[in-house]
């Protein structure tokens, strides 16, 4: 995730000096395709970066879930007077 944040805003730079390249230029140079490219890729950056947040927020409450349960029923074995015959005991 940080690699995309870093990755964007190089992009950003990127195409802020451009856009300033292109306008000291005394001979006029067509660097607007190479600008709609980079904010093109700047785009899809943030689409992965958002598509890697939403999958971590989804890790982090399902990590969490398991961990309730696991306290759950390490709390249901222990007030049972242990762990069930037949199962080794950790």
């Amino acid at each position: 995730r940080e690699s995309q944040v870093e990755l964007r805003e190089h992009i950003d730079s990127l195409a802020t000096e451009l856009c300033r390249i292109n306008e000291d230029q005394k001979v006029a140079l067509d660097l607007d395709p190479y600008v709609k490219k980079l904010l093109n890729a700047r785009r899809r950056v943030v689409l992965v970066n958002n598509i890697l947040q939403n999958a971590q927020e989804r890790l982090r409450r399902l990590n969490h879930s398991v961990a309730k349960e696991t306290v759950r029923r390490k709390a249901m074995l222990e007030a049972a007077g242990g762990y069930p015959q037949g199962l080794p005991g950790k």
